[in-house]
């Protein structure tokens, strides 16, 4: 009516996270904010450490036709041939997203002293992760940001329900060993009601034959 004042539209409630993903801008924003970049890189790879707290390289991320970007922390030995596909691999990584609200981090095989193991295109494994490691020579670490469609969300549905039980496509956090660890993961890439699922971000070194 007139002379009625019109009440004041509701001030919109900040954006969860999982928005992100909606927003491709803001999502590269989250990718390339320092605690992401600051990670794993200096801790985690003794060999290449500096000292504790010191700055952590400026990655030079490249972005491949697949969606893959990758930036090499050290660039393994010349001298040795990158692994191709029915070659048994070994990695170890350290594995966190770009969607947790409570730190990135969710499971570390240098951690837990056992290096992953796969036969390279044998299909056990996330191709985003196949993906960087035929690109790298032994002794090379690497970090890998990793789109869902390269991850888990690439498993079929039977997969993904394996995925609950800490099966279907590696790497998958040990449920026996790393419970905690394996729950954090389970929540974010095998979760139905999720309704996306981030980037995966994997710091990964080769290792020649073993």
């Amino acid at each position: 009516a007139p002379g009625t004042a019109r009440p004041s539209p509701s001030p919109k409630p900040p954006a969860e996270p999982a928005s992100a993903a909606a927003d491709p801008s803001r999502r590269q924003a989250l990718l390339r904010a320092p605690p992401l970049l600051a990670l794993t890189v200096t801790p985690l790879f003794p060999a290449l450490a500096r000292a504790e707290g010191s700055a952590v390289p400026d990655l030079k991320f490249a972005t491949t036709p697949s969606g893959l970007q990758v930036a090499d922390v050290k660039v393994g030995s010349a001298s040795s041939p990158s692994p191709t596909d029915g070659q048994v691999v070994s990695v170890d990584y350290v594995m966190s997203t770009t969607g947790a609200r409570y730190g990135s981090k969710i499971y570390s095989t240098v951690d837990a002293g056992a290096p992953y193991r796969w036969t390279l295109g044998d299909g056990s494994t996330i191709p985003g992760l196949e993906e960087a490691v035929r690109g790298m020579k032994p002794g090379g670490v690497r970090r890998a940001i990793i789109p869902a469609k390269l991850a888990y969300q690439a498993a079929t549905a039977d997969a993904r329900e394996e995925c609950v039980s800490g099966k279907g496509l590696g790497p998958v956090p040990p449920a026996s060993e790393a419970v905690g660890e394996f729950q954090r993961f389970k929540n974010i890439y095998c979760n139905p009601d999720r309704v996306y699922q981030p980037d995966l971000v994997m710091d990964v070194k080769l290792y020649g034959k073993r």
